[in-house]
């Protein structure tokens, strides 16, 4: 639900982090958008119920899934990766099953996906809650997106080689990003808040303008027709 009765619409970029879930938001009076300081917050619960509520939020994570196994990629992984790339389409992860995400032990989760890996079960935490959370109201103002996605299109439509851990793709990003979000620089120079690193500030910085994308209706779905999970959720990308 949009905030009511405010000179400004309240947009953010959101990912997860060690903490708990990397905030970047900023407020939009007009064509302004005045960047305000990153923020950790512990739980999704705590995103969808921030007061003022947000009216455009791009998160990179998925907010549909499948019940049962079908295969590492939705349809909206497999277009984004496309697009988005070697080597930076590896970042698009593949996304286990309801099924698996609940499984009792990883060993049945494995007989589910075997494609699981160590990693992937750390990614288990962030992906339990988004399915737990998401209900499909949300998906009037929460927007499943990738930081990749939204480098890919500040570039003009061409793959990033640079890594967002090294400092010549930080330096690449803001460059790319710095003109659309004034301001954005100082945030992603500044000292991240606890619990989080200079990526996650990076990654909720591309989808905060993603978030602006959204409340321009500009944004662009991967697939254009998705696909409906059974709780009623879309299942795809957007930039």
């Amino acid at each position: 639900m949009a905030a009511r009765g405010l000179p400004y619409k309240l947009l953010v970029g959101i990912t997860p982090c060690p903490a708990g879930w990397l905030l970047v938001p900023a407020r939009l009076a007009g064509v302004t958008v005045v960047v305000e300081e990153a923020m950790v917050v512990r739980s999704l619960q705590d995103v969808v119920d921030f007061r003022p509520s947000f009216d455009a939020a791009a998160i990179n994570i998925p907010l549909a899934f499948n019940d049962e196994p079908m295969g590492q990629y939705r349809d909206c992984d497999r277009d984004a990766r496309e697009l988005i790339g070697w080597p930076r389409m590896v970042g698009v992860r593949p996304i286990p099953c309801r099924a698996a995400l609940h499984a009792t032990s990883k060993a049945k989760a494995r007989e589910l996906e075997p494609w699981l890996t160590t990693d992937d079960f750390r990614r288990f935490r962030w992906l339990r809650e988004a399915e737990q959370t998401f209900q499909p109201f949300h998906q009037r103002s929460f927007f499943s997106s990738h930081p990749d996605l939204a480098f890919y299109l500040l570039n003009e439509d061409r793959p990033l080689t640079t890594s967002p851990y090294h400092q010549d793709g930080v330096i690449e990003r803001m460059k790319l990003i710095r003109d659309k979000l004034p301001g954005i620089e100082d945030v992603i120079l500044a000292p991240p808040p606890p619990g989080a690193g200079q990526v996650h500030v990076i990654q909720a910085a591309a989808l905060l303008w993603t978030a602006r994308r959204a409340m321009g209706r500009a944004i662009n779905r991967l697939p254009l027709d998705p696909t409906w999970d059974a709780n009623g959720l879309r299942m795809e990308l957007v930039r």
